[in-house]
């Protein structure tokens, strides 16, 4: 049965090019005005994403939303900004669909948002996490060594020693999904670096 808002959906203004270099300006303005109301919906479709990670174990001691979680509110009690914070939390959330890749699929998701420096810790995270356990898999624990010579390898060896590392205690105190809600929303909404960024800003 079709609903309401499917009805309304199908009759949305479209463009009417069927190849886009016989696009027009009123085609374009369609197309923006429907980019705008869908990326103000980025928050809600990543805080969706990262709730499939509720009751993901994996064989760990804490269920993958409870480490991002924990991760999370390990920073914020550290004092760490907004920025940083929502990174920690986001850092795992490719995992459902980055099986070979989850720190590259985060790290995406991020890099409009935030400084270089956080990209880059969220976008090689995984190599400085298998300090702590690569050599049990036949890996070599030192692969962070790799990335000695770049300006952001003690803020990442900190991210892991400090905040990601230690985030899988059952008994800790996490702040629910919730509280990190609101800063989700202010992050995402501030695209800093992005191709797109005045399309998406745009009156």
């Amino acid at each position: 049965m079709t609903g309401e808002a499917d009805v309304v959906h199908a009759m949305a203004e479209r463009a009417a090019f069927r190849e886009m270099k016989d696009g027009t300006a009123e085609d374009w303005q369609i197309i923006g005005s429907e980019y705008r109301a869908y990326a103000r919906g980025l928050p809600d479709r990543v805080l969706d994403h990262l709730r499939l990670l509720d009751g993901d174990f994996g064989g760990f001691p804490v269920c993958r939303l409870e480490h991002s979680l924990q991760t999370a509110t390990r920073a914020h009690r550290d004092g760490r900004d907004e920025p940083y914070v929502v990174m920690a939390l986001l850092h795992d959330i490719g995992d459902t669909l980055g099986s070979y890749n989850h720190p590259d699929v985060a790290a995406a998701i991020i890099k409009p948002f935030v400084s270089e420096e956080l990209h880059w810790i969220c976008k090689n995270h995984g190599a400085f996490q298998g300090y702590y356990y690569f050599h049990f898999l036949g890996l070599d624990r030192d692969a962070r060594d790799a990335f000695a010579d770049s300006e952001h390898f003690e803020a990442c060896r900190a991210f892991c020693e400090k905040y990601d590392q230690k985030a899988f205690d059952p008994d800790y105190d996490s702040k629910p999904l919730s509280f990190f809600e609101p800063m989700v929303r202010r992050v995402l909404a501030r695209p800093l670096n992005s191709l797109y960024a005045k399309a998406a800003t745009d009156a």
